[in-house]
């Protein structure tokens, strides 16, 4: 039997399974398709921001983000950015700022640092913020060591369905105050 056959039925059944994948699984919802339910934006809290160690040096605070997806089908988050305000002094002053998770580089990824939220499911996201002190604001570590600091947290969220090729990037911006 010729050999060319062999390589033109691998050929063809190699280009039907990247087409499978391209297409993706048939029960995405995807925004705008009348046949399909709307699809939602996903829904950022800020869970909660506290001082958990301080000292003369250092302080470590601890910030928390609840996440909820309000769609039957599953929804990634990619990364999660935001800037830490103390607003308890005359002016606000940015505290630090930092991202959870990441986003994806190129089109192939190394490692998953996103999260998988299932239908109608939810997620806390953390982080550990570790301050130094300079000695320039000694206001600021009164109100840190006290426990009378009021905090602002702007960010986004990016987002999209279930993987990279199942839809557009989404971006949710949020400012808390607490």
């Amino acid at each position: 039997m010729n050999p060319k056959i062999f390589v033109g039925v691998a050929a063809v059944a190699l280009a039907a399974v990247l087409g499978l994948l391209l297409a993706g699984p048939s029960e995405i919802i995807k925004p705008g398709d009348p046949g399909n339910a709307v699809f939602q934006s996903i829904q950022v809290e800020l869970g909660d921001i506290k001082v958990t160690k301080i000292s003369q040096r250092s302080a470590t605070i601890l910030l928390s983000f609840d996440i909820e997806n309000p769609n039957p089908g599953a929804v990634r988050v990619q990364v999660l950015d935001y800037q830490l305000y103390e607003t308890g002094y005359s002016e606000s002053e940015q505290i630090s700022g930092g991202q959870i998770g990441s986003r994806p580089q190129g089109m192939i990824e190394f490692g998953s640092n996103y999260y998988t939220l299932l239908g109608s499911g939810s997620i806390t996201l953390k982080d550990t913020i570790t301050l130094k002190n300079t000695g320039n604001t000694p206001e600021l570590w009164e109100r840190l060591g006290d426990g009378t600091s009021s905090w602002l947290v702007s960010g986004d969220v990016f987002y999209n369905l279930s993987s990279v090729i199942s839809g557009q990037e989404n971006e949710l911006h949020f400012v808390f105050e607490k």
